[in-house]
Formats: structure tokens, C-alpha cells, sequence
């Protein structure tokens, strides 16, 4: 199998330079192809309505073919607050929802945890 990990402000920023480029049909088959697609960081930096399009191509042409994860701290209820469009936001949360598992790790920060974890143990030294 094959993955790839980016964050969704990197995909959606190589998505427009394609598209500047006229090669984004050949960015979306790339990332067509591959069998896991991890985007990180979603829902942290507001989109314009281009770059909800352009994601949102990406979605469509992935569903029920591979498989997306995707990763953000962000609520649902909180998603048209990243998207420019309201309707492009419920189709996007419709694809990614889609035959999907959720998985919801809490609210505490696992670097934090590590952090204070890393400084205990140097404490006992």
C-alpha cells in the first residue's frame, strides 16, 4: 500500500499552484492513486472558496476508492467557520463522513503530556 502525509494547508497550496501551473488534473490523478491519504492539520487555517474547490476535488475523487484520514481539532458544528461557502463545507463533511470511522482522541494535548513526562524524569536524576 502506499500513503501520503501532508498538511491540508500544504495540499490545498500545491493544489492552486497546479492549478496556476494548468497541471492540476495531473496533481489530482497523483493523489488519486494513493491508497492513504493522511491530511493533518485540518480545519486550522480558514479556506477561500478556490481553495475549498480545489479540496474538494481531491475528496470527490477519492471516495469510496481509497482511503482519507484526516486529522483536526475542530468540531463539525465549527467547520463553516473554515469554509468560505456553506454548502462546499456540507458537501466536504459529506464526503469525508461518508462510510467513515471516527475516531475522537479527547482534548489533551499528547506533546504536553510527553513534555511534562520528559521533565519528571529528568527531575529524579
Amino acid at each position: 500500500m502506499t500513503a501520503r502525509y501532508t498538511t491540508t494547508s500544504a495540499l490545498v497550496n500545491e493544489l492552486a499552484e497546479a492549478d496556476a501551473a494548468r497541471r492540476l488534473s495531473s496533481v489530482i490523478a497523483r493523489y488519486s492513486k494513493v491508497d492513504l491519504l493522511c491530511l493533518d492539520e485540518f480545519g486550522y487555517l480558514n479556506l477561500d472558496k478556490k481553495g475549498a474547490r480545489l479540496l474538494f476535488q481531491i475528496f470527490t475523487e477519492r471516495e469510496e476508492c481509497k482511503a482519507t484520514a484526516v486529522a483536526t481539532n475542530s468540531p463539525f458544528a465549527e467547520w463553516d467557520k473554515i469554509f468560505a461557502d456553506p454548502r462546499l463545507c456540507a458537501a466536504i463533511a459529506d464526503r469525508i463522513t461518508f462510510r467513515c470511522t471516527l475516531i475522537q482522541t479527547g482534548t489533551e494535548s499528547y506533546r504536553f503530556h510527553a513534555t511534562e513526562a520528559e521533565r519528571k524524569a529528568k527531575a529524579k536524576k
